[in-house]
């Protein structure tokens, strides 16, 4: 039994660690969009969505059949369906996309990675607990990490335009509420099954506000050669290993091994960019490493002991 949690727990953290890598290469592909190939966050998207939506009703058909049509059966399950894909994975995607053209990637991954702040305020709610040690000192590497690794160090960096901000901050709200809302929903249906119908209402929707048929807008063979990668990798690919991996470990380990989305992006950065690496990213690495050190050896004695009503204290 032991051997067979810890193999869960492994699967899961691999996965989200690749479902965050996948976001990072996504981000920075955006961003080359929308720098070099005069793409619109509006544009992008609702297309974007709408064709991984496809893939994945698809692939659900081909292997649950009519079962695919089965949260939309009942009021309960259609409803938090809903929830869970406009205001959750619909909004992030438009939001996350949005401050990375009003600012830049790394702005926009800092204020994203601020929802683990507010994803550890909600489990300890719901479990009426107090934050261990363990995982406020986590929490507070990881964002030192991301910190450090986005501006090199450089406080010159944080200028950020106030609608950037915002729309960082509730791309935050957006990453919180598709980590610990859909908990019901993911213990009845596939992952890949709410994902596809996640996208795609989540594509009509924003198809239906911003109408991009109107911008005129035409791709370059390059362009289509990025969406085709924001739409597997960034979409299909990441979304659906993350969001096992929440299911298999939960959310608070979840969006703690999904800091590897902005460690990516510095690698891609550095690598594909030719921006040299600084002794701050340098420090962002080790932050990183040190954190997912404290999450992996997290102390089973002292999870015993403290209790908060009837849960156990835990990661």
């Amino acid at each position: 039994m032991q051997s067979f949690m810890k193999n869960t727990q492994l699967k899961g953290a691999f996965l989200t660690l690749f479902g965050g890598i996948c976001w990072g290469a996504s981000g920075s592909v955006g961003q080359y969009l929308f720098a070099y190939e005069g793409m619109d966050s509006r544009w992008l998207v609702p297309i974007r969505l709408g064709l991984a939506g496809i893939i994945l009703i698809a692939y659900s058909f081909f292997r649950y059949g009519k079962h695919t049509l089965d949260p939309w059966r009942t009021w309960k399950d259609a409803r938090d369906l809903v929830i869970y894909g406009l205001l959750g994975i619909s909004f992030c995607q438009f939001l996350y996309f949005t401050t990375i053209q009003l600012s830049s990637a790394a702005i926009g991954t800092i204020l994203q990675d601020l929802s683990p702040v507010m994803i550890l305020a909600v489990s300890c709610m719901q479990a009426r607990r107090a934050p261990s040690h363990r995982e406020v000192l986590s929490i507070m590497l990881a964002l030192l990490g991301v910190y450090l690794l986005t501006t090199h160090g450089d406080l010159g960096h944080l200028a950020i335009p106030p609608a950037a901000l915002a729309a960082g901050v509730l791309c935050a709200v957006c990453v919180t509420i598709y980590n610990v809302y859909p908990k019901r929903l993911l213990s009845q249906y596939p992952v890949a099954m709410l994902q596809g119908w996640a996208f795609l209402m989540g594509s009509v929707f924003l198809l239906i506000v911003f109408r991009p048929w109107t911008y005129g807008y035409v791709p370059t063979p390059i362009g289509y050669a990025g969406i085709a990668f924001v739409v597997i990798v960034g979409n299909v690919l990441a979304f659906t290993c993350y969001m096992t991996g929440v299911k298999l470990i939960g959310p608070e380990k979840s969006i703690l091994y999904g800091f590897s989305e902005p460690a990516t992006a510095a690698i891609i950065t550095v690598t594909l960019f030719h921006q040299p690496a600084t002794l701050g990213d340098a420090a962002g690495f080790a932050c990183i490493f040190g954190m997912l050190w404290l999450i992996s050896h997290q102390a089973e004695p002292e999870e015993k002991k403290k209790t908060y009503g009837k849960t156990a204290l835990r990661m």
